[in-house]
Order: structure tokens, then sequence, then C-alpha cells
């Protein structure tokens, strides 16, 4: 559903109004964890796991810091050792690949798809050596990565599969046999982050991690609890890592509202495809057949060398717009290495240098979409 209100100026995510909406929600959540003074571990916390846990259709959810800690925590429980490689995509935000150096694991960067921008299993069959143990698959901007023969990659070569959803929490991925399961359950372990930006975001920082596998998960509440199932007792070491009362309260809330959100984020999309269909130099998401798609962002690819044109004709009027991300991770100065060149990675070089994010939220009103719309096609027309 597309709000019609008062236009108001226009942001890349409107958290002031979102929170607005179900302000009575949130502050009885949060004067309930002022009232009873837990804010560390208190019930809100186990009743989000759980709540989240039936969400996604997944047995353990293991609440934690942030969604670094997540993807860090995940690869400390999976028992990897210096030196071993993890292959992720170059396209995607840095902590991805930066609990994998952190660690002192290798991580080995792929090409991803220039339509959907998600790593694909023909992206990573050549990555494979002897020394790979993980892959990480990001499913970026709120579309699944089109795991099923990623799955089967994985298997063949005995991998792990550690799924960052850090941008798609509830996008679900449909199977060739109909089976239906949500972004980050489909591998060995999912991890998510609950930044107030993100499509379930919280009021600070905060994450999570999800598996089905049992041990695994009383491995990952060791590791995120210091080393220690009993206090004061450390069977391994950890770290300390783990989600506020208060914002797991805040989550709760919001987690009623995320498939509202998703539909929300949804309607805007529709309206920017329609708004631009046919327009030359101007590339819209490509949907999967077997994704939902959840919006965390509406990233479009603008041919021609026209991006930053676009962006600075955007800005002058009112309008806000992201490049995610201006520099594949290769071209980091924490990552360069000689056996990287832009030569090899033309699609990454593509990416960098043509996409361009536009305002998508819960929020959206349609006086918004119309000043947005109308903005980028006189950029084209101007162009003509």
């Amino acid at each position: 559903m597309i709000h019609s209100v008062q236009v108001e100026p226009i942001q890349m995510v409107d958290l002031k109004n979102q929170y607005l909406r179900i302000k009575n929600e949130v502050d009885a959540a949060i004067a309930q964890t002022l009232n009873t003074t837990t804010f560390i571990n208190g019930p809100q916390v186990t009743e989000f796991a759980h709540n989240l846990g039936l969400f996604l259709r997944v047995k353990h959810v293991i609440p934690c810091a942030n969604g670094t800690d997540a993807l860090q925590i995940a690869m400390m429980a999976l028992g990897l050792e210096p030196g071993d490689e993890v292959i992720v995509p170059t396209f995607t935000y840095v902590a991805t690949a930066e609990v994998i150096a952190l660690l002192g694991f290798v991580p080995v960067m792929v090409e991803s798809d220039p339509e959907t921008f998600n790593v694909r299993a023909e992206d990573i069959i050549n990555a494979i050596t002897a020394k790979t143990k993980a892959i990480v698959p990001v499913h970026l901007f709120g579309q699944c990565v089109d795991m099923e023969p990623l799955l089967k990659l994985a298997e063949d070569h005995n991998l792990y599969v550690i799924e960052d959803t850090a941008q798609a929490l509830g996008a679900e991925y449909t199977f060739s046999d109909s089976t239906i399961k949500r972004a980050g359950t489909m591998g060995t372990i999912g991890c998510t982050s609950f930044f107030p930006s993100k499509n379930l975001g919280c009021y600070g920082d905060g994450g999570a991690l999800y598996t089905d596998n049992d041990d695994l998960a009383e491995k990952v509440r060791m590791i995120a609890n210091h080393g220690q199932a009993k206090k004061y007792h450390h069977k391994m070491v950890g770290i300390n890592s783990r989600l506020d009362t208060l914002q797991a309260g805040i989550l709760n809330v919001k987690l009623k509202y995320l498939d509202e959100y998703a539909a929300n984020r949804n309607a805007a999309a529709d309206y920017y495809d329609k708004a631009f269909s046919g327009v030359s130099g101007l590339q819209t998401p490509r949907r999967q057949n077997n994704s939902t798609h959840v919006f965390h962002q509406y990233t479009l690819i603008v041919n021609n060398g026209k991006r930053d044109e676009l962006k600075a004709y955007l800005e002058t009027r009112g309008i806000p717009s992201m490049v995610y991300y201006p520099l594949p991770l290769y071209a980091q100065e924490a990552f360069k290495n000689d056996k990287y060149k832009a030569e090899n990675f033309p699609t990454a070089e593509y990416l960098c240098s043509s996409v361009l994010s536009l305002p998508i939220h819960t929020e959206m009103t349609e006086e918004q979409l119309n000043q947005i719309a109308a903005a980028v096609l006189a950029f084209f027309n101007s162009q003509r």
C-alpha cells in the first residue's frame, strides 16, 4: 500500500514516520524494559528469538550485537583454520570479507550476475581449490541468491554455506521441488543485521544467526557468550556479542509489520519499474522467478557513463540517492592483492561505475514517488 499524504522532504529511509505509526507499541516495549531494568538478556530477547524463528521457519535463532559479529561467530563456530579460503562476491559491503581476513582466513573474491547483482554457482566453481572451506552468498539488495545450484555445488565439494541475509530478511526462495525457504535458512547457517536502516531494523545495533543444526546452535551460543555454556566455565575462546533487551523489545514490535513493510517497498518498486520502463540507458532491477524481493534497495543501472551526472542532477532537486558500492572489494586498500586485477572482474567494474539506488522505504508517498520519477525522467529527456 502506498500512502497518500502531504509531500515531505525525501529521505533514503524514513525511520521517523515509520516510528510514529507504531509509536505506542514501541514506547510500551521500551518502557517495559526500563521498568524491569533487565537491560541484558531480558525476557524480550528470548521472546524475539522465538518469534523470529517462527517467522523464518527455522529451529534456532541466536541474537547477537550486530551483523558483522554474526558473520564472525558463524565462521568461528564452523572451525575454519588460518589459511582456509572462503569465497565471497567482490560486489558487496566490506563486512562480508572483513571478518574472513580478521580471523586469518583468505577471502577469495568472485564476480556476480550483472542483472540481479547476486553471486552465482557459475561464478564460484572456478574459484574452488583444495583450501576452500566455505562460500558466503550475499542476498544483495533484498533478493535471494539462486541457491539451489549453489547448494549443490557446495555439497559436491563439501563446503559450508554461510548466508549473509542482512539485506534480504523475509525474502523467500522456491526450489525446483516447490519447497519454499526464507533467506538465511537454506545453507549451513544464516547471518543478519538489525542496523536501523535494514528492513527489520532496531534503534541501535543488533544482529542474529540462525540454523536448524542443534550442535552448531549450541556452539554459536557459547561463542557469543565468552565461550561459556555455564557461567564462569569457558569451553572455548569466544567473544561478547549480545542483543540488548531494549532493542529486542523494539524488534518484537517491528517484526509483526515486516510483511507489510515488504509489501510497501514492493509497491514503490512497482511504481519505479513502470515509470522507467523503456527509458534508454536505464536498467531497472531484474527480479528472479524463484525468489521474492523485499527491496532493501531499489538499484538502477545507469549506462553510458551517466550515473554520476544523474546523481548530481537529483541532488539539485532535493532527491537523495546512493551508490552501493563505489569500489569492488579487491580495489579497497585493505584487500589489495596483486592476484586481483580489474580486467578479471569486468562485471564488478561495470556495476561499481553504473549502479545508483533511489529512495525506497516503508513510508513512501505517491507524491514523493511522482517527484523522484519525474526528476529521473527529466534528466534522461534532457540527454536526447
